[in-house]
């Protein structure tokens, strides 16, 4: 069976996830990045949004866009909301209201897993917080997503991504070495890492809770912190503090343990050297004609280029000047040596590894409205990835779901949209 089964089958391959329900009370981007990840691999995902919705889908331009009858183009979501959103069912509650609570206390009576991040303590007022649903459903298995977690001096805090890749230490080590003559701005990340991070994290621990409920009957409460994971994610960063008490710094696109291992300018752009042991050095060498310098004692080991960093890069920088991308790029790859270019976005899209793999999936809204969104990446070779239902519309769910979920008749569901409680 093919790893894309549920894209090419009218009848796909339930997921591995398929036998559990989450309730989604988070927005933004760490914690939608938790469910689509369990909703990809089948979940049943139910988001509970307010009645103005998850705020990214406001995070624009650029919208969805469609053909309007006077105005030319109307906005609709934008399109940071569909990156982390699709195959989830769309339910706008308002639970600030006490009516509102309880539609979602009822749902979460049978759910298996809830994830929220709001502010500590922030649900308890409404009686969703995870002591007030356990009494009520033990078997749960709820995450809170938050800026520094449950305990400790900054628990009150609000955290962002940004913000923390600055705390986290991330921002420490990213962009262009500081010279003597200029000082170098601090940058974060292009992409909100942190938050990705995080939600895989997240989504792990909550199939760690699952695996545990499963031996044990019990669900329990995870403690999943965005300061806490950038912590984790420093690596080797960390490391060699820890180990070898080396405050890292920003060193552009130098790696702090390899050499050679960055980008370096050729006739026509750049391009990525990645060579992570001697075979492969000595091949770079071979490549550009550079005998001398495989065998010269400074450079025989990593140890030794780390050392002599810099009057091994001043070489490989004068000899690579004499080629174009193109060309040593194939000459490397035939010599087995890591390397490659550095792509625009448009240009990863085009691809033909991105298009091999089948990375990009798009799926028709609803409302008739294509969304081209990107692929779960691993591969199953029995139960892949499901890709069910595109980014829903606000609320595209809530009638169903109060109706054929918690049993209510149309003139009670018409009265609690009247009253604003739902929509």
């Amino acid at each position: 069976m093919s790893a894309d089964a549920s894209r090419d089958s009218d009848t796909p391959v339930p997921g591995p996830l398929s036998h559990l329900t989450v309730l989604d009370l988070s927005r933004i981007l760490a914690g939608p990045w938790t469910t689509q990840i369990l909703a990809d691999l089948g979940a049943r995902v139910i988001k509970v949004e307010s009645l103005t919705g998850d705020d990214t889908r406001r995070w624009g331009p650029p919208f969805l866009t469609r053909e309007a009858d006077d105005d030319g183009v109307e906005a609709s979501d934008a399109a940071y909301f569909t990156c982390c959103n699709r195959n989830k069912e769309s339910v706008c509650v308002d639970f600030s209201r006490p009516e509102g609570a309880e539609l979602v206390r009822k749902l979460a009576r049978s759910a298996d897993i809830l994830v929220e991040n709001f502010k500590v303590g922030g649900l308890k007022k409404y009686g969703l917080d995870y002591a007030s649903l356990r009494k009520e459903n033990p078997r749960l298995v709820y995450c809170s997503i938050t800026g520094f977690g449950q305990t400790g001096p900054y628990a009150s805090r609000a955290g962002y991504d940004f913000l923390i890749q600055g705390m986290g230490g991330l921002m420490s080590i990213t962009g262009q070495p500081e010279t003597e003559t200029q000082r170098a701005e601090p940058l974060k990340t292009g992409v909100a890492i942190t938050d990705e991070f995080t939600g895989m994290y997240a989504a792990t621990s909550i199939l760690a809770a699952i695996a545990s409920r499963e031996q044990t009957g019990e669900g329990q409460h995870i403690d999943c912190s965005l300061f806490d994971c950038q912590v984790a994610m420093l690596a080797n960063q960390g490391s060699n503090w820890l180990v070898g008490k080396r405050t890292p710094k920003p060193m552009g696109n130098n790696h702090p343990n390899l050499v050679p291992y960055r980008a370096y300018p050729v006739q026509d752009g750049h391009v990525i050297i990645a060579c992570g042991n001697d075979r492969q050095f000595r091949s770079l060498c071979d490549v550009l004609e550079l005998t001398a310098v495989a065998r010269d004692p400074r450079f025989l080991t990593n140890a030794d280029r780390v050392d002599n960093r810099d009057l091994l890069e001043d070489r490989l920088e004068d000899r690579l000047a004499h080629f174009s991308r193109e060309r040593i790029i194939s000459l490397l790859e035939t010599a087995g040596v890591p390397c490659g270019p550095i792509n625009t976005i448009p240009e990863v899209f085009d691809d033909p590894q991105v298009i091999a793999r089948d990375m990009v999936v798009p799926m028709k809204r609803s409302d008739g409205y294509e969304i081209p969104t990107v692929a779960y990446p691993a591969k199953f070779s029995a139960t892949p990835a499901a890709y069910r239902s595109a980014p829903p519309n606000l609320g595209a769910s809530t009638r169903a779901l109060l109706q054929d979920e918690l049993h209510m008749d149309k003139s009670t569901i018409e009265a609690l949209i009247q009253s604003g409680v739902v929509a």
